[in-house]
């Protein structure tokens, strides 16, 4: 009976086929890498941003309000109102200024933290004494902040509670005022999800095209 015959490779035999079979390994590799890469990163990306443009250009270019050629800012983030004759938006936690978008956060603040309670409460003074005349319920999204520190809208209870006062300092009838909100009322999401509500800056932009604040 014969014996099977091996054959011993010398060092530079065994290192050539250690090398070939490693650059048949890396060579798909390589290729999936280079593929996957220029589907992913390029072509994906270059499809979703022209259809985003093509079948929804404003929210794809960030649904941006421009008025008489000018960018006054975008319906996604809010902008702070202090004044009396401008509706009020809900208050932002963003740090190192309101609704700042770079550092997107709520305070974190629990229910029975002193800092919320104190903030709640000096929201609640600035409102009373902005409308020492109004009995209406203050609605909690004019006293506490959003989760994000941007929400641009408010619940219409919130925007009907700021109407006199607005009103009062626009000169208007109250039903007028009350009329803008109504006429930009937004519906809840897919009808159901959430509730109505109305974006602070469009209602703001609104009044002012009514009846130009004073500056």
């Amino acid at each position: 009976m014969k014996s099977a015959s091996t054959t011993t490779l010398s060092p530079a035999q065994s290192a050539t086929k250690e090398k070939v079979a490693s650059q048949g390994v890396m060579r798909p590799a390589l290729v999936l890498f280079a593929g996957l890469t220029l589907l992913c990163g390029v072509i994906y990306p270059l499809a979703i941003t022209g259809i985003g443009k093509v079948a929804f250009p404003d929210q794809a270019s960030g649904s941006l309000i421009v008025q008489n050629g000018k960018l006054i800012g975008s319906r996604l983030i809010g902008q702070e109102f202090s004044a009396p004759n401008y509706f009020w938006g809900r208050l932002s936690a963003t740090s190192p200024m309101p609704y700042n978008p770079q550092a997107s956060g709520g305070s974190n603040f629990g229910p029975s933290n002193p800092a919320l309670i104190d903030a709640v409460k000096g929201r609640i003074d600035a409102l009373k004494a902005a409308d020492p005349g109004n009995t209406l319920p203050i609605p909690v999204d004019l006293v506490t902040a959003s989760g994000s520190g941007l929400d641009p809208e408010i619940s219409l209870a919130a925007a009907y509670y700021q109407a006199g006062r607005v009103a009062r300092e626009r000169k208007l009838n109250v039903d007028t005022v009350r009329g803008i909100i109504d006429s930009l009322k937004l519906q809840p999401s897919l009808g159901f999800l959430g509730e109505p509500r109305v974006n602070v800056l469009a209602l703001n932009l609104a009044l002012d095209r009514q009846a130009p604040a004073a500056h």
